[in-house]
């Protein structure tokens, strides 16, 4: 497990599982092969399989440590894979496990947006059907997203996207554990929620500032480093592309300046890296742990 502090919160990375599942031209539309050739001393073999020309890509979720809380932000796949039309894999359970954590040990869970692989271990079988897997747990879920996600009016993969709310949004909401924010949530005197839309219109990123230090756990704003060479490129998975692309630039300008170290959801290798920033051009400087 990997772990380092940011001030007074400690964080953990909890891994799922790794995979290469797109061509960096299939992930990014609009990027062309010479961006990855011409990086690939740094790209290989933590982001990029040159061989294969496919993109590595984690699915893992980040355990903190705040205020004498333990927080979970989001939750990965779900772990049957006989559910049709909802994708698979990993073990959270086990993975908390190894970090000495039990799912009554969360006191919160942060889920950034709630595509499939971010809220699959939401919830756990019961008698038929499906309870919070986190039994003492809040869910934060922002309002935007539940809007957007509705299985009634959604219009964006209805099927898959009807399924996954059924079994790790739904079960949630009925059991009076979700708490639903807008533009922004404190949390604690070291955590904060803001909406940063575009990947889905209910995105969120989760900001910590503790003793001088800070980072920004970014969710789905970037699903490869490369997005700090190129911020106008969203990935194929994001719903409204040009304002992602707004949010992502303006997300890694708040992180250049203030020395926040930029978490995302998906990044292989360490996971978090400081960034620098030459007018509107970034740089990967530094990567923790």
């Amino acid at each position: 497990m990997r772990t380092f502090d940011i001030g007074a919160v400690s964080v953990t990375r909890i891994p799922h599982f790794e995979n290469l599942p797109l061509t960096p031209a299939a992930l990014l539309p609009g990027t062309g092969p010479g961006l990855w050739e011409a990086n690939r001393s740094w790209l290989a073999p933590d982001h990029w399989d040159p061989g294969s020309d496919r993109v590595r890509v984690s699915v893992h979720s980040w355990l903190l440590r705040s205020a004498g809380r333990t927080i979970l932000i989001d939750t990965g796949l779900v772990p049957d894979p006989r559910q049709e039309g909802v994708p698979a894999g990993g073990d959270l359970p086990a993975a908390l496990a190894a970090a000495g954590v039990a799912p009554a040990d969360v006191d919160l869970v942060v889920c950034t947006h709630l595509h499939a692989d971010h809220v699959g271990w939401n919830t756990r079988e019961d008698d038929g059907g499906h309870v919070p897997f986190f039994p003492r747990a809040r869910y934060l879920f922002s309002a935007a997203d539940l809007a957007f996600f509705a299985p009634d009016t959604l219009v964006e993969e209805p099927g898959r996207s009807a399924a996954v709310h059924a079994r790790s949004v739904e079960p949630v909401l009925r059991s009076g554990q979700a708490v639903v924010w807008e533009d922004r949530f404190v949390i604690d005197e070291n955590l904060r929620l803001d909406l940063a839309p575009g990947h889905t219109p209910g995105h969120g990123v989760l900001a910590v500032e503790s003793e001088g230090e800070r980072a920004l756990f970014v969710g789905d704003l970037l699903h490869t480093p490369v997005q700090l060479l190129a911020p106008d490129a969203s990935s194929c998975f994001c719903h409204d592309p040009s304002a992602a692309a707004r949010t992502r630039r303006r997300v890694l300008e708040r992180a250049a300046d203030t020395a926040a170290l930029v978490v995302p959801a998906h990044f292989c290798g360490p996971g978090a890296v400081e960034i620098g920033r030459d007018g509107t051009r970034f740089t990967a400087r530094r990567w923790v742990p």
